[in-house]
């Protein structure tokens, strides 16, 4: 076997098989689950309060937070089985047919590439809102954003998950902070979740609205199921798949609930539905300057 580094394959001699380099562990399959996921925690998640009220957002975290957990436990395992570069793709291609694999192929292209035109935006709005600047737009960012996502992609998978797993980890750190430095277990301190959420205004339109709220409720998890498109690149895909999609499971359940508490104790649920930053805005409100850099 000859390993072509540069072009990310591994070829025989007689070049009758192509594959990808199988350069990847639990690690890397952690950092791509929790880091296409990552940005929910951040934005997205809190419009179910607008839609059901802070409690109901809640009620949608863990319900929605156990299927998906069910969906990425059945995508690993099954994945590790069939272990090919492709994810759902090659899952429908191999146990239903071609057909079934065109159409999950589209669906797939769709939802990554909106997931990525997302990020984009996010993070070009939030670099707009924190310079403060009159006339600035956030077009020259998206840009800058995409270009740079591409030039990643281009370098190798290797070097993307590898710089992926630093920001992610920065990212979930960061949320950790805030959780910790807000003296969570103590009430009336800084967090007022007694005030905030009451009896009369916890579910403001009743068992309705959390129905309404599930359609933000996946913003926690959009994305784990990602992790399987890595499958040909690990090193033991019957090992690092499950280990490291429930690893990441585990990951945002925690940073979920987290989110909710520290955010539903900081803002009124009719700020919080509204808002784009709502991470942000909550370490703003801490009064701590180092929060608000931390988690901009």
């Amino acid at each position: 076997m000859t390993a072509a580094v540069e072009t990310g394959l591994t070829t025989t001699i007689h070049g009758d098989r192509v594959s990808l380099l199988r350069v990847l562990g639990p690690a890397h399959v952690w950092a791509l689950g929790v880091g296409i996921v990552l940005v929910g925690e951040f934005t997205g998640w809190n419009f179910a309060a607008d839609k059901g009220g802070a409690l109901a957002a809640l009620i949608v975290c863990w319900i929605v937070g156990l299927l998906y957990t069910s969906v990425a436990m059945i995508d690993s395992e099954v994945t590790s089985t069939v272990a090919a570069a492709g994810g759902q793709y090659a899952q429908a291609k191999h146990i239903v047919g071609p057909l079934m694999a065109f159409n999950v192929a589209l669906f797939l292209v769709f939802a990554y590439t909106m997931l990525e035109v997302s990020d984009a935006i996010l993070l070009g709005d939030t670099i707009v809102a924190k310079a403060g600047v009159e006339g600035m737009t956030h077009n020259s960012f998206i840009a800058a954003t995409i270009v740079v996502l591409a030039w990643l992609n281009y370098r190798g998978v290797l070097m993307t998950l590898n710089v992926n797993f630093v920001i992610t980890a920065i990212a979930y750190i960061s949320i950790v902070i805030l959780f910790f430095s807000v003296s969570p277990w103590t009430q009336g301190a800084v967090l007022k979740l007694n005030e905030l959420v009451t009896p009369g205004n916890a579910l403001p339109y009743d068992w309705i609205g959390v129905i309404a709220a599930f359609q933000f409720g996946i913003w926690y998890y959009l994305g784990i199921e990602g992790t399987t498109q890595a499958a040909e690149e690990v090193r033991s895909p019957a090992r690092s798949l499950p280990y490291g999609t429930m690893a990441g499971m585990i990951t945002l359940l925690i940073a979920a609930a987290m989110t909710w508490y520290v955010c539903a104790s900081l803002m009124p649920w009719e700020y919080l539905g509204i808002t784009y930053y709502p991470l942000w805005d909550a370490g703003k409100l801490t009064g701590s300057p180092l929060l608000e850099n931390l988690l901009f």
